[in-house]
């Protein structure tokens, strides 16, 4: 078989393999492992060199290419990551339990209890906050992950190029138990994305521009339990009994107690739920683009690109089940088929310089704006007898800046290095469990073999190290309901860092 076919092979074979799309590991949930020699210099370089692993971020670094050039790799992702709870809680609404629930038995008239010298009333129970109890520290919700990626790009007549790249450029997935602190904000949370990226480009020698759609497949699926709205009915009717019964003595304590038990007891089994569970799942296609200009001489590399945002619409359902009481009652347990949500990926724009200061030596230097105020909420609609519901994210536009160099130690090898802060969008007060990031540093080395003048094998290895950063949102239950019910998540990510292995290979001819 030849080079080419089996080059050919490798692209065919790695769009089924995307499916193993990691979780995020750069700000937010924006993954940047889309080729192993930009993972070993903390890609500081890829915006202005020129070849078929750098067309992902420019579609211009094709233009000029002077022969067929394939390329790819699979990175392993390992996370580390502790969330403590600090303070989160439940604030439940309050309810006038005689006014609300008719029927009710007439406390001044129960079988076995004597005459009263007061008239008992059903309270008003008030609204209350409470701890959401649960495991208090979390280890590793974040799950390991293999990112897959390759392309590869052919000259054209006329200086032209054409090129292909799959990637998967948003994705993340985090999972906590059904008794852990964040279960009632998050409970399992996995996005995929997959970035199909034609591209084609010109050059003159010199000056290459480039462009072509991002055409991006998406799949969602966002889970979190669901609190008792009702603070426990027989615990706060066994209360007010007590305050009211209290001119009795001990008389009185007695009392309250048996009447709460006998009719509290039933009223709770009949009101009380223990914890549901809602389940939201879609799946769409969207489109987007790209484009740059490169500029190359004999000391130096430019470029500068453009990826569009992408409005993502997902059609999907959710699912509502495992209420009981009076939400059941209700029709709270539902399924909604054709259910809809949409979501916005930020644009970024790269800016990039390479100087070749030897033969050997070339220092490279990138910075990245990404535009995620973009990512301002996620729309839900289309969910049956349910409200519109928006939730939140409030993501801020942040900065990304990175410098390395690549160094050929031979003719056949070449070793590479870089550092990369990368800023979180995140902003505090809307930092959830679902995606618990932080400001970061990359600290990234690798390197190349060229086993022949058409073959190579690329090499890397990355740690990210992950600022603690407080964990602060609020997101509400039985929305636009009487029993709406605040959730605020009040925690700490601490002791996060990533481990990125990646191994790659290229052909050219």
């Amino acid at each position: 078989m030849t080079i080419k076919k089996t080059a050919l092979l490798a692209s065919a074979a790695l769009a089924a393999a995307t499916g193993l799309a990691a979780q995020a590991n750069a700000a937010a949930f924006y993954l940047q492992e889309q080729s192993t020699k930009a993972v070993g210099r903390a890609f500081s370089g890829e915006v202005s060199e020129q070849g078929a692993q750098q067309q992902w971020w420019n579609p211009a670094a094709i233009g000029g290419i002077s022969g067929f050039q394939n390329y790819v790799g699979l990175s392993f992702i390992d996370p580390t990551a502790d969330a403590t709870n600090i303070n989160s809680r439940v604030v439940r609404p309050g309810l006038p339990l005689g006014a609300a629930v008719p029927g009710l038995p007439n406390l001044n008239a129960l079988p076995g209890v004597p005459p009263l010298p007061i008239t008992l009333n059903y309270p008003n129970i008030a609204s209350s906050t409470d701890p959401v109890g649960g495991n208090q520290n979390v280890h590793n919700m974040v799950n390991k992950g293999y990112l897959p990626n390759g392309g590869f790009a052919l000259p054209l007549p006329g200086g032209f190029a054409l090129g292909f790249t799959m990637t998967s450029p948003f994705s993340f997935t985090t999972n906590y138990g059904p008794n852990d602190w964040t279960r009632y904000a998050a409970d399992k949370s996995r996005l995929r994305t997959f970035d199909f990226q034609p591209a084609l480009a010109w050059s003159n020698g010199h000056i290459s521009i480039g462009a072509g759609p991002n055409v991006e497949y998406v799949r969602a699926t966002l889970s979190n339990f669901l609190p008792d709205p009702l603070t426990n009915i027989q615990n706060a009717l066994t209360s007010s009994l007590q305050q009211q019964l209290a001119i009795l003595g001990p008389t009185g304590a007695a009392l309250a107690s048996q009447i709460g038990t006998a009719v509290g007891g039933p009223l709770s089994a009949a009101l009380n739920t223990g914890d549901g569970h809602q389940y939201l799942k879609g799946k769409g296609w969207d489109v987007g683009y790209s484009f740059g200009f490169q500029y190359h001489n004999d000391k130096v590399d430019l470029g500068v690109s453009y990826k569009s945002a992408i409005k993502h619409h997902l059609k999907g359902h959710l699912i509502v089940d495992g209420l009981s009481g009076l939400l059941a009652t209700q029709g709270a347990n539902q399924r909604v088929d054709d259910a809809r949500a949409s979501f916005t990926t930020p644009w970024q724009v790269n800016a990039g310089l390479r100087y070749h200061v030897t033969p050997q030596l070339t220092l490279n230097t990138q910075v990245t704006r990404y535009g995620w105020s973009k990512f301002n909420a996620i729309n839900l609609y289309n969910l049956g007898d349910n409200p519109d519901q928006a939730v939140t994210e409030n993501y801020k536009n942040s900065w990304a800046y990175a410098v390395g160099f690549d160094y050929k130690l031979t003719k056949q090898l070449t070793w590479r290095g870089g550092v990369q802060r990368d800023r979180t969008p995140i902003q505090d007060g809307f930092r959830d469990p679902r995606v618990p990031d932080g400001n970061r540093w990359n600290f990234a080395t690798g390197g190349s073999f060229e086993m022949n003048e058409h073959m190579g094998i690329d090499a890397a290895f990355s740690y990210d190290k992950i600022q603690n950063a407080r964990i602060s949102d609020t997101t509400q239950a039985y929305v636009g309901t009487a029993v709406q019910t605040a959730i605020i998540s009040d925690g700490e990510l601490h002791n996060a860092h990533a481990l990125v292995f990646s191994l790659g290979g290229h052909v050219a001819f």
